[in-house]
């Protein structure tokens, strides 16, 4: 019974966390479009700095409550997760300017294949047949919904590529480095945050003026806009935290095909909110392919056999956690 009321629990956790971070996801990519598109606030980089700047001030009140205890994460690890993190964020928006909407999607879901690649050389995962076809299943749902119009240059597929990798090492790491020191999701944030926003406020106003020949400091302010921008930022430091404890629960493959749900929601909403002019056969199509998909995986990975570490020589983290061969990485 013990047994029965522990994975309850852990269902009732996994299931809140993947509720928290699909609904700060979403609410954040509606609020940013609005802020962009209404307010023509478009300092993607820089506004990215202020949300880890507000994610620091949780931390840090938090730390202040007692709820974040000291721990210890050396600096080369702490500067190579950032330097990670900076190049995802970088990455992502030089590669949305550079390339054509539908080669910026198909780069997203390359995150897919190229986190499960790390996660076999680095981790030594292994896959059965049933989760990699689950896989394909997902990324071809969102192909459909997404993709329209494909056309790459050489910098749009270096920016493309450079993004694609220092994201899936960013969520990699988030999930190593919580195992390799044994830290919680808000005491990983509270050693990351700080940096991430220092390095992105002091970039990111350059950044963006390269990018949208825009200065921050002349832009129009307003008690609309700024209202939004702090709307943004609020909702910012549950999408962080979100992340942490979703990656840190399962690994960076699941965050990535589950994490499809929340495209799958941004097109619904931008439907019923926006109007259906995009809606079609093909759209729909799509997005129950991807669900099925999504289905699947999450029952596939979950068998013995679906998604395993395979026991090998200890390496310098594994004195910290190392399941036997027979365990599953997202199963408590």
């Amino acid at each position: 019974m013990a047994s029965a009321g522990s994975k309850d629990s852990k269902r009732a956790g996994d299931l809140a966390a993947w509720l928290f971070n699909i609904v700060t996801s979403v609410g954040i990519i509606i609020v940013n479009k609005a802020l962009m598109a209404n307010y023509g606030f478009s300092f993607a980089t820089t506004l990215t700095g202020l949300h880890f700047a507000t994610t620091t001030l949780m931390t840090l009140f938090l730390k202040w409550l007692g709820f974040i205890k000291k721990s210890h994460l050396p600096w080369p690890e702490l500067l190579k997760f950032v330097m990670f993190a900076n190049f995802s964020i970088v990455g992502m928006n030089v590669s949305l300017m550079w390339n054509s909407v539908g080669f910026y999607q198909i780069a997203k879901l390359s995150m897919i294949p190229v986190s499960c690649f790390l996660e076999v050389v680095l981790d030594n995962v292994r896959y059965s047949r049933d989760t990699k076809l689950s896989i394909l299943l997902v990324l071809l749902g969102v192909a459909i919904c997404t993709v329209t119009d494909v056309s790459v240059n050489a910098k749009g597929f270096v920016a493309a590529f450079i993004a694609v990798w220092s994201t899936a090492l960013q969520q990699y790491y988030v999930h190593f480095l919580q195992r390799k020191y044994s830290l919680g999701s808000f005491d990983l944030l509270g050693h990351t945050a700080p940096i991430q926003a220092t390095s992105l406020l002091l970039v990111g106003p350059f950044m963006d003026y390269w990018l949208t020949e825009k200065r921050i400091d002349t832009y129009p302010y307003a008690v609309a806009s700024v209202l939004f921008v702090a709307l943004s930022c609020i909702i910012a430091v549950g999408t962080n935290l979100s992340q942490f404890i979703c990656i840190g629960r399962f690994t960076a493959v699941s965050f990535q095909v589950l994490g499809h749900m929340k495209t799958i929601l941004v097109l619904i909403l931008g439907f019923i909110f926006f109007g259906k002019e995009g809606l079609n056969l093909h759209v729909v199509l799509g997005m129950f392919v991807a669900i099925l998909g999504m289905i699947w995986y999450g029952n596939a990975s979950s068998k013995p056999g679906g998604k395993e570490r395979i026991a090998s020589k200890p390496r310098e983290d594994d004195n910290i956690l190392l399941p036997s061969s027979n365990s599953n990485l997202d199963r408590a």
